[in-house]
């Protein structure tokens, strides 16, 4: 989403918000303007009906299935050990439960390991938006010294040696040869595959009252109005794929550390997807939150005031009522999804 969409999306929600506040405040408003208002609200939240894969890496089975097999495979790693699925597992809401990753020969990493579901989307990706998509994206931890550890020419070497992945390198690119482009676009085209299913708030939002709970109808229009969370979880991935410094104590600088010259920038880390949050515990960039129910205690009341504060960030008045709602109504956006199956490795034996 680019900025001119973001400041749009903002106003939209602030004419809802008003609107809404008018409504709950009686006056000239009646049930059925509270209807068309809360119908438009829920519009900003409807999933897409298909994946964006770029032109310049089209998707295939062929391609999505080499992908899986080197997503899964440990054999990317030089010490033969950490597969990106290590890290990023489908089990955890693609990330691995703890605090801050772990890398090369069990060193604890600085930031927590996000999650890498729903990317499709996304542009600018890591926490701090040093990667340009997917493709640049997908590599980067395979050749990071302190994460997978991995040379790309020993890797290379390593792959083109196995005849069960120059078949299906064949397969998806239509020739033999094994490159980190073609690693890249193979990588990057399983985990635009990854997407959640519809949760208890998508069925909500498309007529099924039944779907949530009372609380957690209360959450959204908590999430919407009061608590100012869709100022930056906006749209179906609830995030605005911007970088927000939300007053955390850290020394990290975060996207300060990419774009220098902004001050504002500075302590400004991705705004992570809500979707299947309950499962990533512990939160943050640094893993320094452990519970939803923290999360929500710091956005009212816990952060730090500095000059690179995001002006989104101020205090909230929530009471518990309202807190024990936002937890709730973050709790539908977790789906039962597809169960992603650990694929069979080619192996060097293979004919």
């Amino acid at each position: 989403m680019n900025l001119r969409s973001r400041v749009s999306c903002r106003v939209l929600r602030a004419a809802v918000v008003v609107t809404l506040t008018a409504i709950a405040g009686g006056g000239a408003y009646g049930a059925g303007a509270a209807d068309a208002v809360l119908t438009k609200l829920k519009g900003q939240y409807k999933r897409p009906t298909s994946i964006p894969f770029p032109k310049t890496n089209g998707y295939s089975d062929a391609k999505a299935r080499l992908g899986h097999t080197l997503f899964f495979d440990p054999r990317l790693s030089g010490p033969g050990t950490v597969s990106c699925a290590t890290c990023h597992n489908p089990a955890l809401g693609w990330k691995d439960g703890l605090p801050r990753g772990v890398g090369h020969d069990a060193k604890q990493l600085g930031r927590a390991t996000p999650t890498v579901l729903n990317l499709a989307w996304a542009d600018l990706l890591m926490w701090d938006g040093r990667k340009n998509g997917l493709e640049d994206q997908a590599t980067g931890p395979i050749e990071a010294t302190v994460e997978m550890n991995q040379p790309m020419g020993i890797l290379l070497e390593k792959l083109s040696a196995i005849p069960g992945y120059r078949r299906m390198f064949r397969q998806a690119f239509g020739r033999d040869e094994i490159s980190k482009s073609t690693i890249a676009q193979a990588l990057a085209t399983f985990e635009r595959t990854l997407v959640s299913n519809k949760a208890p708030f998508d069925r909500w939002i498309e007529g099924d009252e039944a779907a949530i709970g009372e609380d957690a109808k209360r959450g959204f229009k908590i999430f919407n109005e009061k608590g100012n969370c869709a100022a930056c979880h906006s749209g179906w991935r609830f995030t605005d794929d911007g970088f927000h410094d939300i007053g955390l104590k850290s020394e990290d600088i975060g996207r300060a550390a990419q774009v220098p010259n902004e001050p504002t920038l500075k302590y400004a880390f991705k705004t992570p997807t809500l979707r299947n949050i309950d499962l990533r515990a512990p939160y943050m960039h640094d893993g320094s939150v452990a519970t939803l129910r923290d999360v929500v205690v710091h956005y009212d009341t816990g952060f730090i005031q500095r000059a690179s504060l995001s002006s989104e960030m101020h205090r909230l008045g929530l009471s518990q009522q309202d807190i024990n709602d936002l937890v709730a109504f973050m709790h539908t956006l977790t789906s039962q999804d597809d169960i992603i199956a650990v694929p069979v490795l080619p192996t060097q034996e293979e004919g």
